[in-house]
């Protein structure tokens, strides 16, 4: 039978081979993890629909359209009486065998000067990936370096180089790799908000001390309720959906000569993974409590991480929070997530002196941007559920009580 690139999404036409599991001219059993391919959007698992001896007909890396062939297995072909798996050899590691990996994982440890028996799996059943093995020490050798390791044969001074030895070239100082397919999504997105967009950005700031304090008191309590820990971020996506109810037109979107307002709050929190920047959807996000949105950011970013995002995760968002507070930004401008209009930007926490009561004290602030297509919203509107945020989270109980 031949194995297909399957269709996993209306606006997905093309994917990039990732790896296989399986050797060419392997016999493989019905429902063993053949390979794994990489869209736009998400990874995606084949899994053999039949046992026999498989041959591969894409490799690692190529671009291959929806619905073509990649491979096949013939099911007429019998399983070798000694199916023991292949000793290790020589050249790889020991502890190679001792768990699924990747065949080009030994060879591209062994250029990376990394032991696989030091590396945790993020692949399904704890297989070694690609991406799992951490980059060369040295990956550009500065050229006193590069100088003193060279060998010295030679006795007498170095001439000093001519103008040809000078532009010589040298593969120690270029790396160049092809684009991912998610990379060049994220690119085009990118773009796309940039050029197709009345992009404009309102700055705030917040005093994070409530909510501190609030976090602090009831932190170990949440955690032994619920089973998750309590953070910054469930505060925010429930400011952001309630200051929505208010302000419609942040939660609306352009469709041709139309604007389209959604009656209900899909808020999208971006997430960097080993693949790049993902925004997963927090569903009806306004009728969830904090521990369930808690729980729903810590699923959306394990399966984030392991490349177990679905479609239905990324897809259909009304509003987005981006928090680079995480990486210690304190100010930045967020690019909107098209077709939404509008997103907002969570920064690091600062103490700084802000003034309370004619008096300078002492204060744990957050910078605060939205970015908003000022085609649909207007600057008053925008400045005014920015302050609606503060405000809830200025003083989260009256985002607790909707006062």
């Amino acid at each position: 039978m031949d194995i297909l690139v399957p269709q996993v999404g209306e606006s997905i036409v093309e994917a990039e081979i990732g790896e296989w599991f399986k050797q060419d001219g392997e016999y493989v059993e019905k429902d063993d993890l053949l390979m794994e391919l990489e869209t736009e959007k998400v990874n995606v698992e084949l899994n053999a629909e039949v046992s026999g001896k498989l041959t591969i007909l894409a490799q690692q890396g190529d671009v291959i359209k929806i619905g073509a062939v990649i491979g096949k297995i013939d099911e007429s072909a019998q399983k070798a009486e000694s199916s023991e798996p292949a000793q290790t050899t020589a050249a790889e590691p020991a502890a190679t065998a001792a768990a699924p990996m990747n065949p080009a994982v030994p060879k591209i440890a062994a250029e990376r000067g990394v032991d696989p028996s030091t590396l945790t799996g993020s692949g399904r059943d704890g297989r070694i990936l690609v991406d799992d093995i951490p980059a060369a020490k040295e990956e550009v050798a500065p050229p006193a370096q590069a100088e003193t390791a060279a060998p010295k044969t030679e006795t007498a001074p170095k001439p000093k180089p001519t103008a040809k030895t000078d532009t010589a070239p040298s593969t120690d100082r270029v790396t160049r790799v092809p684009m991912t397919q998610i990379r060049k999504k994220i690119a085009a997105h990118l773009m796309k908000a940039r050029h197709e967009t009345a992009m404009l950005t309102t700055f705030n700031e917040i005093d994070m001390s409530q909510v501190i304090a609030l976090r602090k008191s009831y932190k170990e309590s949440f955690l032994e309720k619920h089973g998750v820990a309590l953070g910054f971020m469930s505060f925010f996506v429930k400011a952001c959906a309630e200051a929505l109810r208010e302000f419609p037109e942040v939660n609306a979107s352009i469709d041709g000569n139309d604007i389209v307002y959604h009656n209900y709050y899909d808020i999208g929190v971006a997430v960097g993974s080993k693949r790049g920047l993902v925004v997963p959807v927090i569903r009806d996000a306004d009728q969830l409590h904090f521990d369930g949105i808690e729980k729903t950011i810590r699923d959306l970013a394990e399966r984030a991480n392991s490349g177990k995002l679905t479609l239905d995760d990324l897809e259909g968002g009304t509003f987005t929070i981006s928090n680079g507070g995480v990486y210690g930004s304190v100010l930045s401008t967020p690019l909107l997530n098209p077709p939404q209009s509008g997103i907002l930007g969570m920064h690091a926490i600062q103490e700084r002196p802000v003034v309370r009561n004619g008096e300078i004290v002492i204060r744990p602030m957050m910078n605060i941007a939205l970015s908003y297509d000022h085609r649909i919203i207007d600057g008053q509107q925008a400045v005014s559920f920015l302050k609606q945020v503060k405000s809830y989270i200025d003083n989260p109980e009256t985002l607790l009580l909707k006062v």
